[in-house]
């Protein structure tokens, strides 16, 4: 005999359900402004400056170096890659990593984002549990095995439960890892509401990753630029330009006509 469905309260729609929903995106988007007005100005040296704007001249000769002369194109290509005392040759940077030891920013950016990220989801999560507990709020529509009970029903102990059932916990968390694309809509890409992207960055280690090896980035473009051949793009052009028929059939007599009022 199967068992009975189980019916909701229209209620829990009104009380439960979108008040968890709206607490969720409202603290969302609080994190974010609260994020960006604690982020710390990254000083740059002069010495970073001149590298990466060196690295840009270099990828732009790469990309345009045929709509210049081909002694244009050497001369600029030597200053680099000269095996005597080319740039991306004769420059050695020493890169140094950064070390909370040394660095006392890196540790109140690492506070920071703590005191943005991790606690108002503990304090939020705690009191949504506490306030809505023992609510069931909503049903997946597909059946689940019972492996999934402790994740979608939490602070609810009932063997006999459908595993499809969600909790008002299990809701709270489903909505800080799904409002993913409505962040992005309304705040951009790179936002500091996305909660899953941020833990994700944590586990993983993005943002205590090593600064950039400048040497290596040196070497790759002097790589790329020692291959490069000059092509002419602008060979011909006087014959091509000659050879069309241009037709100024009637531009004078318009220029007249507009002259004249």
């Amino acid at each position: 005999m199967a068992e009975p469905e189980l019916l909701l309260d229209s209620n829990i729609r009104l009380w439960v359900v979108l008040p968890i929903v709206f607490i969720t995106f409202f603290v969302g988007l609080i994190r974010h402004y609260i994020s960006i007005l604690l982020q710390s100005d990254k000083k740059l040296t002069e010495e970073q400056v001149s590298d990466s704007q060196i690295l840009i001249r270099s990828r732009i000769l790469r990309e345009n170096g045929r709509y210049i002369p081909k002694q244009s194109f050497l001369t600029r290509k030597y200053y680099f890659n000269n095996p005597d005392d080319g740039f991306f040759k004769k420059t050695k940077r020493k890169v140094v990593p950064p070390s909370p030891m040394t660095d006392p920013t890196m540790v109140m950016d690492m506070m920071k984002g703590n005191v943005t990220n991790v606690l108002p989801m503990i304090l939020i999560g705690g009191w949504i549990n506490w306030t809505f507990s023992g609510f069931v709020t909503t049903k997946v529509p597909f059946p689940l095995t019972l492996r999934f009970k402790p994740m979608l029903q939490q602070g609810i102990e009932l063997l006999s439960l459908d595993a499809s059932w969600v909790s008002s916990a299990s809701w709270y968390f489903l909505n800080v890892f799904g409002l993913r694309s409505m962040y992005s809509l309304l705040l951009g890409q790179d936002n500091a509401a996305d909660q899953s992207r941020i833990m994700q960055e944590q586990m993983t280690g993005a943002a205590m990753a090593m600064p950039p090896d400048t040497n290596k980035a040196f070497k790759a473009e002097w790589e790329a630029l020692e291959i490069m051949d000059h092509q002419w793009a602008l060979e011909e052009v006087e014959e091509d330009l000659m050879a069309k028929d241009l037709n100024f059939e009637g531009m004078f007599s318009k220029e007249m006509e507009t002259s004249m009022f």
